[in-house]
Parts: C-alpha cells; sequence; structure tokens
C-alpha cells in the first residue's frame, strides 16, 4: 500500500464530481494496449458517457451490463488507442491487482452525487 497523499481542503476534494451511473453497454476494446472493456455508461438526466476501463481479470461483459458504478465525471476525455473515454469508472486494486469496481451498496438514481 502507498503512503497517504498530502493533505487537501475540502474544496479541492469537492471539485472531483463523482457520479453513479448504470452499465447499459459492454464491448471488448482489442486496441487497447491492456486488456479492457469499453463501457457506455447511463448517468440519468446527465446523459450516456463512454469509459475504456481495465476491468477484463474480474468481470465478463455480461457480469457488467445494468451493474451500478461510481465514475468521476470532470477529468475531462482522454483519447485510448483512438477511442475517447469521457469519465473515469472508479475501482480498487484487490490483492492480485485485479481492479474491483466501486458500486454503491443500495439503489440509488443515475446521476446522484458522492457526497
Amino acid at each position: 500500500m502507498s503512503d497517504i497523499e498530502p493533505d487537501i481542503d475540502f474544496t479541492a476534494f469537492s471539485a472531483v464530481d463523482i457520479r453513479v451511473g448504470t452499465i447499459r453497454e459492454v464491448h471488448s476494446f482489442p486496441e487497447a494496449k491492456k486488456p479492457a472493456y469499453k463501457l457506455h455508461v447511463d448517468f440519468g438526466s446527465l446523459g450516456m458517457r463512454w469509459s475504456s476501463a481495465q476491468i477484463t481479470d474480474l468481470y465478463r461483459p455480461d457480469d457488467l451490463l445494468n451493474r451500478k458504478v461510481l465514475a468521476a465525471m470532470n477529468l475531462g476525455s482522454r483519447r485510448i488507442a483512438g477511442f475517447k473515454s469521457e469519465c473515469l469508472v472508479l475501482g480498487v486494486p484487490d490483492q492480485t491487482g485485479a481492479v474491483v469496481l466501486v458500486t454503491p451498496q443500495r439503489d440509488v438514481p443515475d446521476g446522484v452525487r458522492l457526497y
């Protein structure tokens, strides 16, 4: 585990817009350097966004459909192997380094912001 980052004020933390969304489509992404999926995530009234996610170790496409996830919305888009990733789906590594998705424990509406 890495060291804790230096303290920031709450304003800096609250600048990251983290929202709940539901994965509606999952596509393979063979062009990516590391194994990944292209995810189309529904954020309710905020619309749909695409994300590239390196989560193939623990998840199959059928496991992901209609799954709620948390995503950072305002980090800007990023081109990955020609694909425009518009949000960052959040996850944490398990003991082997495989990414485990961060999800709400209960059903909440798409688009709700993390507080």
